[in-house]
């Protein structure tokens, strides 16, 4: 097969699909691995797609801040769910200002789709390897050579590997120069050390904690797991975390000082679950009896819970990240319409690029954002 189109885009994800959604024009072509397209979409938010959130800023990405909030301003919250409801989708508001799909996230992705000529998207095409021509791009793919003007790369990160993800547009990027900053897991849980593995004892068990990552808290719920800790307040606490000692606020809305005094056994005043509470007091060689009995060496122990300093063993990987942290360095890219400064008619948006958002909707934000950007750029 030899095929010739003005645009390719290579990734059939939230960002090119978006993308190829804004274009005014019908000579595209959109490429994926996949069997299908959005196959992340369709899985996310337990499959009912965390669209954006209604308190969006540069800050809630791991990022450069002015990169960042050049490309949102474009096309921010506001925009895409006016966007969408034009379309008939009405995204429905759940919790902490997050925006999702009402019923399925097949809802998105069939918008998407209607927005698309059906004969030019091209799935089961694996991408192996882009070359700069003299008329353009060659791309080298499993089901043979593609040539085009002008290349996007929506390619996403590392993250979901048995949903197709592969590494390809890190390796593109880098063939032209381009730098590619340490790659992770991002919004993933953390495994623990032999000094936590009682944690995996309370797995399903959740509670309120407060998070500190060097300079960084984070508040939120987290969750006991088989493997060690996961839930919002660590997969955001992931972003900031490389390696090194965390700190967990276990009891954040508890004031130790106006309990000391009560007839209370400890374990029933600390504002954990149960088995929590006890298994945190076995650890801590404290005897679960009246608060107003407890020693100043067993209160010293137990203050340790407002700040339980730990070294994470590591992440729980790929596999079971939601994104991945790193990528192509955007001091390499132009905010205005996402073209490489290196190399004309070479392109990058989503998660590709080197900007993770936090939990709540905001790597999809970035993922439309960046596409609207691209696709004003390409309509030009």
């Amino acid at each position: 097969m030899k095929r010739e189109t003005e645009i390719l885009i290579l990734g059939a994800g939230a960002s090119g699909l978006m993308l190829t959604a804004l274009l005014e024009r019908d000579d595209y072509l959109i490429v994926d691995n996949n069997p299908k397209v959005g196959s992340k979409i369709l899985v996310s938010g337990g499959g009912k797609c965390n669209i954006t959130n209604g308190n969006l800023k540069a800050k809630n990405y791991v990022a450069e801040q002015r990169f960042v909030r050049n490309v949102l301003k474009r096309f921010d919250n506001y925009d895409l769910l006016e966007w969408l409801q034009r379309r008939g989708l009405k995204p429905i508001v759940r919790k902490n200002h997050q925006y999702f799909c009402e019923n399925s996230a097949k809802e998105l992705v069939n918008l998407l789709k209607k927005e698309i000529n059906p004969k030019n998207i091209l799935l089961n095409c694996e991408v192996k390897e882009v070359k700069k021509i003299e008329r353009g791009f060659e791309v080298v793919t499993s089901r043979g050579a593609i040539f085009a003007k002008k290349v996007v790369l929506a390619t996403g990160g590392l993250s979901f590997p048995k949903l197709g993800a592969t590494s390809i547009g890190y390796e593109v990027a880098k063939s032209f120069g381009h730098k590619v900053s340490t790659l992770s897991a991002g919004l993933v849980g953390f495994t623990v050390q032999p000094e936590e593995f009682f944690f995996k004892s309370l797995s399903g068990i959740s509670t309120e904690v407060k998070i500190r990552v060097g300079e960084k808290e984070i508040d939120g719920s987290l969750l006991f797991t088989h493997k060690g800790v996961s839930g919002p307040a660590v997969l955001n606490a992931s972003l900031y975390w490389q390696k090194g000692k965390i700190a967990i606020d276990f009891i954040p809305s508890v004031n130790l000082e106006a309990v000391k005094s009560s007839k209370k056994n400890i374990s029933r005043v600390l504002g954990l679950p149960n088995r929590v509470a006890k298994a945190f007091l076995e650890n801590l060689d404290v005897e679960d009896r009246a608060c107003r009995e407890l020693s100043r060496d067993e209160w010293k122990k137990i203050d340790r819970l407002k700040s339980y300093s730990f070294a994470p063993a590591g992440t729980f990987g790929y596999s079971k990240a939601e994104v991945t942290k790193g990528g192509v360095v955007v001091d390499e890219i132009d905010a205005s319409d996402m073209m490489s400064k290196k190399v004309k008619n070479l392109y990058f948006i989503g998660e590709v690029l080197d900007v993770t958002g936090e939990l709540g909707g905001y790597n999809f934000q970035w993922a439309f954002s960046s596409a609207y950007v691209c696709a004003k750029g390409l309509n030009r």
